[in-house]
C-alpha cells in the first residue's frame, strides 16, 4: 500500500514537471506514450492522471491501436475513458479559472472534446453501478453547476442595476440638452459647436449600448440555466453585455465631458485638462476590473481548447 502511495506521489511530480512546459504539443507528446502503455497494462489511474492533466493525449497511430486502447481504459468498476472525465477534478485545478461557471464550462468542453476521441459505445456505456457517463458527470458536477448558476445571476443581476442607471441618466441628458434651447425654435443653443455634436453622438451611443446591455443580463437572469448552456449562450450573453457595459460607461463619461466643455470652458479653457483627466479615471477603473473577466471568457467561449488549433483537437464521429 505504501509502495502504491508512493508510486503516484512519484508520478504526480513527474506530471508536475511535464506541466511546466510551455508548449501544449510537447506536454502532449510527452504524455502520450506513457498513457498507452498505461492503458495495456490496465492502470486506469495512471490513466485518469494523466487525462486529467492533457486530455488531448489520446493520440493513435491507426484504427487498431484506437480500438484496443479503448478496451483497456476500464477499471474494476467498469468505469471507461468518459466516466473517468466525468469525476470532479481537484478544487486546485478549479480554480484555476475565475469563477463557478468558467469552471463548470471548461468541465462541460473537455467533456466534448473526450466525447469526440471516444467510440460512439463509450457514451451510452454503463459501470458496474448502471451510471452512464453522462449520470456520473451530473452526478459529480451538480453542486458545480448550482454555483455557477447562483455566480451568473449575481453578476447579471450587479449589471443589470448599472446599465439601468446609465440608461436613465444618458436619456434625461439627451432630452434635456446642455445650455437648453432656442425658446421660439426649438434647436439647442450650442448647436453648431463641435463639443455638441461630440455629446449628441457619444449620448446616443451610450443610450444604445446600456440598453442592449440591460436587455441581455435580463436575459440571463430569465433564463434557462441547463448545463449545455453553460458552453456557450451563457457566457457569450454575458460577455457582449459587459462588452456594451463597458462601452456605454466609455461614451457616457465623454458626453460629460462634452457638457461641461460647453457650459464651462469657453471662458475658462484650462478647465478642459483636469476634465479630460477625471472622466478618464472611472474608464481607467472599469477597464482595469472587468478586463480580466472579459478576457477570460472571451479565451474561454472562442479560444481554442486546451491550447491546441481547432482542427487538430476535435475528430469527427465518423472518423471513429
Amino acid at each position: 500500500m505504501k509502495e502504491r502511495k508512493k508510486a503516484k506521489e512519484v508520478l504526480a511530480l513527474i506530471c508536475d514537471e511535464i506541466d511546466k512546459l510551455g508548449h501544449p504539443d510537447a506536454r502532449r507528446r510527452l504524455y502520450t506514450g506513457p498513457i498507452h502503455e498505461a492503458a495495456r497494462q490496465n492502470l486506469y489511474e495512471v490513466v485518469h492522471e494523466i487525462l486529467t492533466r492533457s486530455p488531448t493525449a489520446m493520440q493513435f497511430k491507426d484504427e487498431s491501436e484506437r480500438e484496443g486502447i479503448y478496451r483497456t481504459i476500464e477499471d474494476s468498476f467498469r468505469n471507461n475513458m468518459l466516466h473517468l472525465v466525468g469525476n470532479l477534478p481537484p478544487s486546485q485545478k478549479l480554480r484555476r479559472r475565475s469563477g463557478p461557471a468558467l469552471q463548470l464550462q471548461r468541465e462541460l468542453q473537455w467533456r466534448q472534446e473526450v466525447e469526440r476521441l471516444v467510440a460512439p459505445i463509450c457514451i451510452t456505456q454503463k459501470n458496474a453501478f448502471m451510471e452512464t457517463p453522462d449520470m456520473v458527470f451530473r452526478r459529480e458536477h451538480d453542486n458545480l453547476l448550482k454555483e455557477g448558476e447562483k455566480w451568473m445571476k449575481a453578476v447579471a443581476e450587479s449589471c443589470s442595476i448599472t446599465a439601468a442607471l446609465i440608461t436613465t441618466i444618458v436619456f434625461a441628458a439627451a432630452i434635456t440638452v446642455p445650455g437648453g434651447s432656442n425658446q421660439e425654435t426649438g434647436i439647442p443653443v450650442f448647436t453648431k459647436e463641435i463639443a455638441f455634436t461630440i455629446f449628441a453622438i457619444s449620448d446616443a451611443i451610450s443610450l444604445f449600448a446600456s440598453s442592449t446591455s440591460l436587455l441581455l443580463f435580463l436575459s440571463i437572469l430569465t433564463g434557462s440555466f441547463d448545463e449545455q448552456d453553460f458552453v456557450v449562450n451563457l457566457p457569450r450573453r454575458l460577455l457582449i453585455g459587459l462588452c456594451t457595459l463597458m462601452l456605454s460607461t466609455t461614451t457616457m463619461m465623454v458626453a460629460f465631458a462634452a457638457t461641461l466643455f460647453l457650459v464651462f470652458c469657453h471662458k475658462r479653457p484650462w478647465m478642459l485638462a483636469p476634465i479630460c483627466v477625471l472622466s478618464s479615471v472611472p474608464i481607467a477603473s472599469f477597464g482595469i476590473l472587468q478586463m480580466p473577466l472579459i478576457i477570460d471568457f472571451y479565451r474561454s467561449t472562442y479560444g481554442h481548447i486546451f491550447g491546441l488549433p481547432e482542427n487538430n483537437n476535435k475528430l469527427k464521429t465518423n472518423d471513429i
